[in-house]
C-alpha cells in the first residue's frame, strides 16, 4: 500500500514537473522578449533625450538671433537716411524667417519632450513586466528544485510540518527576489542616471565652447540636483542591505532613523517609543530585531492601509518586548492558518518562524476594521544558553 502511494505521488510529481518546466520555458521566452523590448526602448529614449537637448539648445540660439533681428529691424526702419528700402526689406525677411524657424523648433521641442515622457512611461511598464516574469521564473525554479529530488525525500517533506516547509520555500524566494531587486536598483537606477549625466556634461561642454555661461550655470545646478538624488538612492540601497548605523550606533538609533524614513516615504504617521534601560546585544540579535520591526511596518503599510502605526520597545531584565500597532483594516486572527494554506499572509507567518528561531514568542491581536497589534518577546539570554548547550 505504501509502495502504491509512493508510485502515485511519484507520477503526480513527474506530471507537475513536466507542466512547470514547459511553463518556465514559456515564461523565459516572454522574459527575453520583454528584455529585448526594454533595450530597444532605452536606446530610443537615449536618442530622444539627446535630440531634445540639441533642440532645446537650437531654440535658445534662435530666440537670441530672433531678438537681435527685431532690434536690427527697428534700427533700419527708423533711420531712413542711412538705410535704404532694400535694407529694410532684408531685415524684415530675416526676422520673419527666424520667427518661423523658432516656431518650428519650439513645436519640435514639445514633440520630443512628449515622446521622451511616453518612452519613459513605456520603459517603466516593461520593467515591471520583466520583474514579474523574473519573479515567476524564480519561483518555478525553486519549486522544480524541490520536486526534482528523490521520491523518498519528497515523501518525507509531505509528511513533515507543511507550514514550516512552505515558509522555508518562501524565505528562499524572498532572498532571491531581494537579490534581484538590489541588483536591478544598482544597475538600472544609477547606471541610467550616470548615462544621462554624461550626456548632459557633453551639452555643458558645447555651451562653454560658445561662452553661454548663464545656460551653463543653469545646467550645472540641474546636474547637481541629479547627482544628489542618485547619491540618496544609493544610500537607501546600502541602508536596506545592512544599516551601518546598526553596528556603529546600535539598535535604537538605527530604528529611530528607519521609522522616521518610513513615515516620510509612506506618509503614515508613525511613532517610536522605548522603555527600560537600553543595552547593546550581539550584532546578529540586533539585526534580527531590526528586521522584525522592518517587516512588521512593511506588512502594515502593504496590507492594513493605516493612518497611524506605533512602535514600542521595552527592555526588561532578560527580555526585549516589541509592540507594533496600527489602526488599519485588521483581520480575523483565527483565519491566519487558512491564509497560510492559501499562500497569503506569509509576512506574519515568516515573522513568527523567525521569532521561534530566536526562542521567542509572537502574539497577534486583530479585529476587522479595528487595527492590528503584533507583540513579540525575544529572550536576550537565548544566545548564551545556546553557547552553553553547544559547549
Amino acid at each position: 500500500m505504501a509502495e502504491y502511494q509512493a508510485d502515485a505521488i511519484d507520477r503526480v510529481i513527474k506530471n507537475a514537473v513536466g507542466v512547470m518546466e514547459n511553463s518556465k520555458l514559456q515564461i523565459l521566452e516572454i522574459l527575453d522578449a520583454a528584455r529585448n523590448e526594454l533595450n530597444t526602448l532605452n536606446k530610443e529614449l537615449q536618442q530622444v533625450i539627446k535630440e531634445t537637448a540639441e533642440t532645446v539648445e537650437k531654440v535658445d540660439q534662435l530666440e537670441i538671433n530672433y531678438r537681435r533681428s527685431r532690434i536690427r529691424l527697428t534700427e533700419v526702419s527708423r533711420d531712413f537716411v542711412r538705410y535704404k528700402e532694400e535694407d529694410i526689406k532684408q531685415a524684415y525677411e530675416k526676422a520673419t524667417q527666424l520667427q518661423l524657424d523658432l516656431l518650428i523648433f519650439r513645436e519640435k521641442e514639445m514633440y520630443l519632450k512628449a515622446r521622451r515622457d511616453e518612452l519613459q512611461k513605456r520603459a517603466r511598464n516593461v520593467e515591471k513586466s520583466v520583474e514579474r516574469a523574473e519573479t515567476v521564473s524564480s519561483q518555478l525554479g525553486v519549486v522544480l528544485e524541490y520536486l526534482s529530488g528523490e521520491l523518498g525525500q519528497v515523501t518525507r517533506i509531505l509528511e513533515s510540518a507543511k507550514n514550516r516547509q512552505m515558509i522555508g520555500l518562501k524565505i528562499i524566494l524572498a532572498q532571491e527576489e531581494e537579490r534581484k531587486r538590489i541588483s536591478r536598483e544598482i544597475h538600472d537606477g544609477p547606471a541610467q542616471l550616470l548615462a544621462n549625466l554624461v550626456l548632459r556634461t557633453e551639452i555643458v561642454e558645447r555651451m562653454l565652447a560658445k561662452q553661454e555661461f548663464k545656460m551653463v550655470q543653469d545646467e550645472i545646478i540641474d546636474l547637481k540636483g541629479q547627482v544628489r538624488s542618485s547619491l540618496e538612492e544609493m544610500r537607501k540601497v546600502i541602508f536596506n542591505l545592512r544599516p551601518m548605523a546598526l553596528d556603529d550606533l546600535g539598535l535604537i538609533p538605527t530604528l529611530r532613523k528607519y521609522v522616521h524614513d518610513f513615515e516620510e516615504k509612506t506618509k503614515i504617521r508613525t511613532t517610536f517609543e522605548t522603555r527600560g534601560k537600553e543595552h547593546r546585544m550581539s550584532s546578529p540579535m540586533e539585526a534580527a530585531i531590526f528586521r522584525l520591526v522592518q517587516e512588521a511596518l512593511s506588512n502594515a503599510a502593504k496590507h492594513a492601509c493605516p493612518t497611524y502605526v506605533g512602535v514600542d520597545i521595552t527592555y526588561q531584565a532578560q527580555m526585549v518586548r516589541i509592540v507594533v500597532q496600527d489602526n488599519g483594516l485588521g483581520f480575523k486572527v483565527d483565519q491566519l492558518e487558512q491564509k497560510t494554506k492559501e499562500h497569503t499572509h506569509f509576512g506574519l507567518i515568516g515573522m513568527r518562524e523567525r521569532v521561534e528561531l530566536l526562542e521567542g514568542r509572537m502574539e497577534i491581536e486583530s479585529t476587522a476594521n479595528m487595527g492590528t497589534k503584533v507583540i513579540i518577546h525575544i529572550p536576550t539570554n537565548a544566545e548564551k544558553r545556546k553557547e552553553y548547550q553547544d559547549g
